[in-house]
């Protein structure tokens, strides 16, 4: 079964990159650009790693981690996409369980490594 990636941003232009990338990288994509979403996408099949802006039409992208933790659907690990590098925003994204904060824009090299390093 492939590694499954949910891409949840608002950015079609981001996604579509994306989705091409992680697709030729072998991984099943999946993409959610609002909060409700991202939610159900990440309810309706497991998700190995989930791409997650904080800036989304419906809301803060913090809430959707929340929302998969009390239906136990977290996935293996949530790696936060911001343009904010401020301690307190990464802090926050720890705190509601992302493995890791990335600052936009993320280099796709590191992207990948981060993605490889956490399904390790």
């Amino acid at each position: 079964m492939k590694t499954r990636i949910l891409i949840v941003e608002d950015s079609p232009l981001v996604t579509d990159a994306f989705s091409v990338l992680f697709t030729e990288a072998g991984y099943e994509v999946d993409v959610a650009a609002t909060v409700a979403d991202a939610v159900e996408r990440g309810s309706d099949k497991p998700v190995d790693v989930m791409l997650l802006d904080l800036s989304l039409p419906d809301g803060d992208g913090l809430e959707i981690m929340e929302a998969l933790r009390q239906r136990a659907c977290l996935p293996r690990a949530t790696l936060a996409m911001t343009g904010h590098s401020d301690a307190k925003s990464r802090r926050s994204c720890l705190e509601a369980g992302c493995a890791d904060v990335l600052v936009k824009p993320v280099p796709i090299s590191e992207l990948l490594r981060q993605i490889e390093r956490h399904l390790a």
